[in-house]
């Protein structure tokens, strides 16, 4: 497959900048479709990023003959039906995350890439940016030693539209997001943590709603170990105070420890007996551009890609085990 000619399934937010852009920014791959549910807004989109086509149904997008490629970027509780839908029509897919609303989805996702041989790739971009490149880079040296624990801290302000009792954001409702924040936000950091360490093989989770503004949990507490010993720990609040706001990744070792942001992307901390390292960096104006070359390349069979469905099922797996207890 040469030239890639994608379809977006769910032209909203974020394939306004952080996406849909990067896709006509690659060679070979250009943007030949996008569906929304209301026609007037994928008219508006299409007309704003020059795309040819646009739809307000997404099978119309799926079989249209010009499209080769799938990329579904709606809330999670679609995810699956499309993906497994534009699978079966022979397109390979990239998905938005998280990868889907559970792990019994994700795992009929990647039953149904097997069975088509269609492959299947989820949008953890983090695992190809230059900041978390470097994090990987300085552990696989051994530049802090034995790597020993991680400690994840993500402490938020509830923003207005969370709190909207009567429209609330879909990132709150459990009925489209599969949970709450934690599925939105924690599944970054378990991947990217799964990219570096390898599978997580033993967790445990308790989760609670404490500011009361919807029904999804809003904190949580966890702890998990991966397959190569490491052990972590992390703590998750989306209702605290200003003074409280936190984001934090610190994995530590036998020579010293690694301190970064996992969505301020704020320059990589060495922490060494010699003293404190800086390791700044830039992202790519389009944040998910470095996938999507993966993928792009992947597909032109040129290179492979570092997200993929089997990877991304993991993160699931974990995430609905640590919330199990709160929605049983």
């Amino acid at each position: 497959m040469k030239h890639i000619n994608w379809g977006i399934i769910g032209c909203g937010d974020v394939t306004e900048k952080k996406s849909g852009p990067a896709f006509n920014c690659v060679e070979g791959s250009r943007v030949m479709a996008v569906m929304r549910r209301n026609y007037e807004l994928a008219k508006d989109y299409a007309i704003r990023h020059k795309v040819p086509k646009y739809y307000d149904d997404a099978d119309a997008l799926i079989n249209d003959t010009t499209v080769n490629a799938v990329y579904v970027a709606t809330p999670p509780e679609s995810h699956a039906i499309y993906a497994i839908k534009a699978m079966e029509a022979g397109k390979p897919v990239y998905v938005e995350k998280p990868m889907a609303m559970n792990y019994e989805e994700c795992s009929m996702m990647v039953e149904t890439s097997r069975k088509t041989r269609m492959p299947l790739f989820v949008a953890y971009y983090r695992r190809t940016l230059p900041g978390f490149l470097k994090v990987r880079e300085l552990i696989n040296d051994g530049i802090i030693g034995k790597v020993l624990t991680v400690n994840i801290q993500l402490f938020k302000v509830p923003l207005p539209e969370e709190m909207d009792q009567l429209n609330p954001s879909w990132r709150v409702v459990p009925s489209i997001a599969g949970a709450g924040l934690f599925f939105d936000l924690a599944s970054h950091q378990l991947d990217y943590l799964d990219f570096i360490f390898g599978p997580i093989v033993s967790y445990s989770g308790h989760a609670t709603n404490r500011g009361c503004f919807y029904k999804a949990e809003d904190t949580v507490v966890a702890s998990f170990v991966f397959e190569n010993g490491v052990v972590g720990v992390g703590n998750w609040s989306f209702v605290v105070n200003e003074s409280s706001q936190r984001d934090v990744i610190q994995i530590h070792g036998t020579k010293g420890y690694i301190e970064f942001s996992c969505f301020g992307h704020l320059p990589v901390k060495l922490f060494t007996k010699e003293g404190v390292i800086d390791f700044p960096f830039i992202n790519p104006e389009y944040i998910q551009y470095n996938l999507i070359k993966q993928v792009v390349e992947q597909l032109q069979g040129e290179g492979s890609c570092v997200s993929t469905g089997e990877t991304a099922a993991r993160t699931t797996k974990v995430l609905e085990a640590i919330v199990k207890e709160y929605y049983s």
